[in-house]
């Protein structure tokens, strides 16, 4: 799970990723959208890469019919169901990696300082405060490059205790692995791994030193050759262009996760990307419907950066293609309060369940 933030009253200026290409015409817009509603509807198949690169190019004013097919699309493909998850950071902080995004690098001076691993007590009072909301899933998230083996062995002693104690699907993002550590991680009753390829690998050595992009993919690969569900996710506003946010969605298709979370960088002081740009609503809005029509069968997960980038817009990202939530609280930040969520999909009359990728 990417770390992303914390609403604040003043926000940068929003910035649109740039795009070689100039705008769809209205006409031309309406013919994408119509042969896109007819290839996902009609067809039952995934959009080509170029009817996908056509629909990025949709002007601002067919941003609502793209979520409107988006909506259609995930109900036909995915079902009415909301998936609801919760999200622990058990080891915060102290990182040794550089991802400009992220407070919780020791790389750079900002106010996340690092703390020990959360002792079981303290997991599990956040599994059942979880449970209590309807959810389905929990993660345990540690800031690290990846577990050596006391840390592996910790997760391993509190998956079946958190799965036995309250019920829930358990989920760990705990870095890079190896294939031993997949092999005793599925073994171990992780139902789900998180590890996120988070930008386009044309992109990724701009706000990455320090491992590469390829290293987060061959994870990818050991976590789904060992049986466990996928969460590999994107994160927008570092500075992409257009053109290398749908080069992740085919990076993201070839890896074929089970969940998407989509985060929307809410910069961080102290980080690289501290003064970066916030996305803006609409095209947030864009990019929610984009990432359910290429991907019309994954878990798309609201995840970090929503409050601060959709604001009041955030019923509309649930009717843009958005099937999952992640509620409460972030990594190291504020989200909504889980009342204010579950209001939100109780007057969207969207059932909370739990999600399998469609096969």
């Amino acid at each position: 799970m990417s770390d992303t933030s914390q609403p604040v009253s003043l926000s940068p200026r929003p910035a649109p990723a740039t795009s070689a290409l100039p705008p769809l015409a209205p006409a031309e817009a309406r013919a994408a959208i119509r042969a896109a509603e007819e290839a996902l509807l009609d067809e039952r198949r995934q959009l080509t890469a170029d009817e996908l690169a056509a629909l990025a190019r949709v002007p601002d004013a067919s941003v609502p019919s793209l979520a409107a097919l988006a909506h259609e699309v995930r109900l036909a493909w995915c079902g009415p169901e909301v998936e609801v998850e919760g999200i622990l950071s058990a080891k915060t902080g102290g990182c040794p990696e550089d991802c400009h995004f992220c407070s919780q690098s020791a790389a750079f001076d900002t106010p996340v300082k690092a703390t020990p691993f959360l002792d079981t007590d303290e997991v599990l009072e956040a599994a059942r405060e979880t449970a209590a909301l309807g959810a389905s899933e929990f993660c345990i998230v540690l800031a690290v490059r990846g577990p050596d083996e006391r840390t592996l062995g910790r997760i391993l002693e509190l998956v079946p205790i958190v799965r036995d104690e309250t019920g829930l699907n358990v989920a760990v993002s705990a870095g890079i692995l190896t294939e031993d550590q997949a092999r005793r991680l599925a073994e171990g009753g992780v139902h789900r791994y998180n590890h996120n390829l988070e930008t386009a690998a044309s992109f990724f050595p701009k706000v990455v030193s320090t491992h590469r992009w390829e290293e987060r993919l061959e994870t990818c690969e050991l976590v789904r050759r060992h049986g466990m569900e996928l969460c590999c996710g994107a994160l927008l506003g570092m500075g992409e262009s257009v053109e290398q946010r749908l080069e992740l969605i085919g990076q993201l298709r070839d890896v074929d996760p089970a969940e998407v979370p989509l985060n929307f960088l809410n910069p961080r002081p102290g980080t690289p990307l501290g003064d970066a740009p916030i996305v803006e609503a609409l095209e947030a809005v864009r990019w929610i419907a984009l990432f359910r029509l290429g991907l019309p069968s994954v878990i798309l997960r609201y995840a970090g950066g929503r409050e601060i980038t959709l604001r009041d817009l955030q019923v509309m990202g649930m009717t843009s293609g958005i099937n999952a939530l992640i509620v409460g609280n972030y990594l190291t930040t504020l989200g909504r309060t889980p009342d204010e969520d579950l209001q939100m999909l109780e007057d969207l009359k969207m059932p909370i369940g739990a999600l399998s990728k469609v096969i």
